[in-house]
């Protein structure tokens, strides 16, 4: 575990459906390669990211823990800490694994971040027992380590890092915490006075920016149904205030809004001639579905699972960083970012003709170059002939 992993050398080769018009080539951050070289069930795994890519497979094929792999990094590049990152790390080590003489044992996993500074690649090693630490961490650009960092002295909580300088001295070295990415933590110690200072502080911020604009989005059917609190309007992850942002929504973008209302109907039973929310006698929103017919409206907790993750989902893809609940990248603006939606079990509750109106919603908005989508499904038939849609067959 004292050395960063090496880069996998199995990649997953997707299925591409083409699309009917190809988007140009976005320079806004975003990460299209995910790699687990020893983590869970994963041993060597490549997974190339397209704009929508679809992981597809039998359960217990790693869909889910590909996913959750994903969002720890976006964690880590957020500051979290390891435990933060890994509340459950022991699952993380692959089953095969066995300790050293030092009776250690831990996983590696790393990612590939596109831009405007180039394909950039991390690459980190954690260390689960017996103390979870991060023990090796590589950032390369074009072939070249950008930083390092191993663990020389276990009983010290710092790793020795070197990162590029190409000044008076090749590299600059310097203890890093072992809890925390040391690629997060470059702007802090890189002055940018040489250009191989700059091109570090270029490829760390490319990575950090990319990762951080990952949502990881499950919604709960049963959290969106209860009236919520008027907030900020920005969208959590289990869709729980679906009722505070559509009021935000309807109120600052009616034609958003009338997107979203057009895309809903594919997936809510009757006529759909409106979202709205209503405010109750204790202040709360609860979101109502306008029928158009005279009767009342429908409030949302009348809504079977599989309506609530359709307009859920719809809802989210419509949006973007200003209005998830993503960490805001600093003096990022929300235009220039390209969001990263995780979603597990995306088909979980939806019948296939919902399946397939969501798919086509998602490669239209993927197409368009300000978000991108790496979700999960059990049966990748349901998405078969939708343009647009990546899809990697895990457990073949």
């Amino acid at each position: 575990m004292h050395a960063p992993p090496p880069p996998a050398d199995t990649r997953v080769e997707p299925t591409p459906v083409p699309a009917s018009a190809a988007a140009p080539v976005s320079f806004r951050p975003h990460v299209t390669e995910l790699r687990l070289s020893a983590y869970a069930g994963h041993r060597r795994l490549t997974l190339p990211l397209d704009r929508f890519t679809l992981l597809a497979g039998p359960s217990g094929s790693g869909k889910s823990r590909a996913l959750e792999a994903c969002a720890a990094l976006a964690r880590l590049a957020a500051g979290d800490d390891l435990a933060e990152a890994f509340p459950a790390p022991a699952t993380c080590v692959p089953r095969s694994a066995r300790p050293d003489p030092q009776q250690r044992r831990g996983f590696r996993i790393g990612c590939t971040a596109d831009g405007p500074a180039g394909p950039v690649h991390l690459d980190v090693a954690v260390q689960v027992e017996p103390e979870l630490r991060l023990v090796g961490e590589r950032l390369t650009s074009g072939g070249l380590p950008l930083l390092q960092s191993a663990l020389r002295d276990p009983g010290r909580r710092t790793v020795q890092a070197a990162w590029h300088t190409a000044g008076a001295a090749a590299v600059t070295r310097g203890p890093l915490p072992d809890d925390r990415l040391g690629t997060a933590l470059l702007p802090l110690r890189v002055a940018g006075g040489t250009d191989g200072q700059r091109r570090v502080l270029a490829a760390a911020e490319q990575m950090v920016v990319a990762l951080r604009s990952v949502f990881p989005c499950d919604p709960r059917p049963e959290r969106m149904r209860a009236p919520v609190e008027p907030g900020a309007g920005r969208l959590l992850s289990g869709c729980d205030n679906l009722a505070d942002v559509l009021a935000r929504t309807r109120e600052e973008c009616g034609q958003r809004h009338a997107l979203l209302v057009a895309a809903v109907r594919a997936g809510l039973a009757g006529t759909v001639t409106g979202l709205r929310a209503e405010s109750g006698e204790d202040g709360r929103l609860r979101a109502c579905v306008d029928r158009g017919d005279g009767s009342p409206a429908t409030p949302l907790e009348l809504l079977g699972n599989g309506e609530l993750r359709h307009l859920a989902l719809a809802l989210v893809l419509l949006t973007g960083p200003g209005v998830l609940e993503v960490d805001p990248v600093g003096e990022v603006p929300a235009a220039l970012q390209c969001l990263t939606v995780l979603a597990d079990d995306l088909d979980r509750s939806l019948d296939p003709r919902q399946t397939r109106e969501l798919a086509r919603l998602a490669a239209r908005m993927c197409e368009r170059g300000h978000i991108r989508l790496l979700g999960a499904l059990s049966d990748a038939s349901r998405v078969a002939g939708v343009e647009g849609v990546t899809v990697v067959h895990l457990g073949a």
